[in-house]
């Protein structure tokens, strides 16, 4: 794949990240990135805002965890100064307040039960979030987990109905050439409900922690990768630093 069809990730002075991807993201894709709780999920998500930015493709980032505030102070802590990119409407920052019953995603509702019945509806139907070139959802599991109606077909075991709009909607987009990156706890949700999600990906990353003595190793598995630049490794070492961010081991951890 040439090139033209990759959104590059950036930031090559800064780390390997982009070339360990095989030059960038491919246009067009659905990525899934999953991680237990600590994995750097966030970490990898905030990684790939930045850089797309950097290398002028914009992006939205909706965070189910992060204010504003937070988001600005956690970028600066992994020396991502995104500062310009918000100013400059390059970087949509987004926070979707599902966790405390009201299903928030831009602002209060009237009827704050009914649209947390909606809340996948409402995240479709948000327009503004769409019309960025990447967006990513960081962690689209709260989302999931937090839908009632989407529960519901779970326990009825109708877990592909379930999904099904909302990943036609996914197919819709990136039709287009847009990339869509999803987060996800897989222990928090049900295997039926995300699997949906596995199938249709062109990206499928795992983010694995690896106990050595006393330290914490994390990978990156690929196990999926449509569309390909240059070769993309299977397992990626990685590391999270304050102020240098996503650095790239030269070990790896099988």
């Amino acid at each position: 794949m040439t090139r033209d069809n990759l959104y590059s990730l950036g930031l090559e002075d800064h780390d390997r990240l982009n070339h360990e991807l095989g030059g960038g993201v491919p246009r067009g894709s659905i990525v899934l990135i999953e991680g237990d709780y600590g994995a750097g999920k966030s970490a990898i998500s905030q990684r790939f805002s930045y850089g797309l930015c950097e290398t002028g493709h914009s992006v939205t980032l909706l965070s189910t965890e992060l204010t504003i505030g937070g988001f600005i102070d956690q970028m600066h802590s992994l020396s991502y100064g995104v500062e310009d990119h918000l100013l400059d409407e390059r970087l949509l920052f987004l926070h979707a307040d599902v966790d405390t019953g009201g299903g928030r995603l831009t602002a209060p509702a009237e009827d704050e039960e009914g649209n947390r019945k909606e809340l996948l509806n409402r995240l479709m139907n948000a327009e503004a979030m769409w019309q960025a070139d990447v967006i990513v959802i960081d962690t689209f599991d709260a989302i999931l987990r937090n839908d009632p109606k989407f529960e519901a077909l779970i326990r009825q075991n109708e877990e592909r109905q379930a999904a099904l709009e909302i990943i036609s909607f996914f197919r819709d987009l990136v039709s287009q050439g847009q990339v869509i990156v999803l987060t996800v706890d897989p222990s928090t949700v049900d295997e039926e409900a995300i699997g949906p999600f596995r199938a249709i990906a062109d990206v499928f990353m795992e983010l694995q922690m690896v106990e050595v003595g006393n330290d914490v190793r994390r990978n990156i598995s690929v196990k999926r990768f449509a569309g390909m630049g240059e070769q993309v490794g299977d397992t990626i070492g990685f590391s999270v630093r304050a102020d240098a961010g996503i650095v790239i081991e030269s070990r790896s951890v099988a």
